[in-house]
């Protein structure tokens, strides 16, 4: 199975988890889509009024430099330990 195919069925597996993940975990997988998929964050930071958008922004940045498929890897293999702690 090719990365990508493997990035999107985990993206389909994320949406079966029984238990709701924490909220750092939530962060995790967030900030690894979007590394995944867009690249390094970009666009302004949201202000500290907007505590929900500030975290995701700031989870993002911490992965700068990460490139893509390492970010998709590492997002499936994420999912595949959520599923098996089940």
């Amino acid at each position: 199975m090719s990365l990508q195919a493997a990035f999107q069925q985990a993206q389909e597996q994320v949406k079966t988890l029984s238990q709701r993940p924490s909220n750092d975990t939530l962060l995790e997988l967030y900030a690894l889509f979007k590394q995944g998929t867009q690249g390094n964050v970009s666009g302004a930071r949201p202000g500290m009024f907007s505590v929900k958008d500030r975290a995701k922004y700031d989870a993002w940045g911490r992965l700068k430099g990460t490139d893509q498929d390492s970010a998709k890897q590492q997002y499936v293999e994420l999912v595949h330990r959520l599923l098996s702690a089940q």
